[in-house]
């Protein structure tokens, strides 16, 4: 019994721990495709309220769809974009952008990318 009150207190502490994160990214799936030596690649992107995404890139596309409130995007050498649930935006190979939360509640995406294979995913701009 003592165990299985330890083991549900660890299990709530963890939850909670992931819900106060400013920033989630959730691993949905990572698939060979038929281009030679790339894969597709969904994550979903949950941003609390005000929270920036700071600026990277991608070794590949990125199709970017927003699943809830508003999205602010800023495309290198663009003027930003915002986009709310249901709106989608391209993000071509190797441009660095960055995302933030400008609505008053959480944010979320759904991030589909067309990469190499065995590359990092996300590139941190310098």
């Amino acid at each position: 019994m003592t165990l299985a009150m330890l083991l549900l207190a660890n299990t709530m502490a963890f939850s909670t721990a992931r819900a106060e994160q400013p920033l989630q990214r959730t691993d949905l799936l990572k698939n060979d495709i038929d281009v030679a030596g790339h894969e597709a690649v969904q994550v979903r992107v949950d941003f609390a309220p005000g929270v920036l995404a700071p600026k990277h890139s991608h070794p590949g596309e990125e199709l970017a769809y927003v699943l809830k409130g508003t999205l602010e995007y800023q495309l290198e050498g663009r003027p930003p974009v915002t986009l709310t649930a249901g709106q989608s935006l391209f993000i071509p190979s190797g441009v660095t952008h960055s995302a933030k939360n400008v609505g008053g509640g959480k944010a979320s995406e759904l991030a589909t990318y067309i990469v190499k294979k065995g590359a990092t995913l996300v590139v941190p701009a310098k």
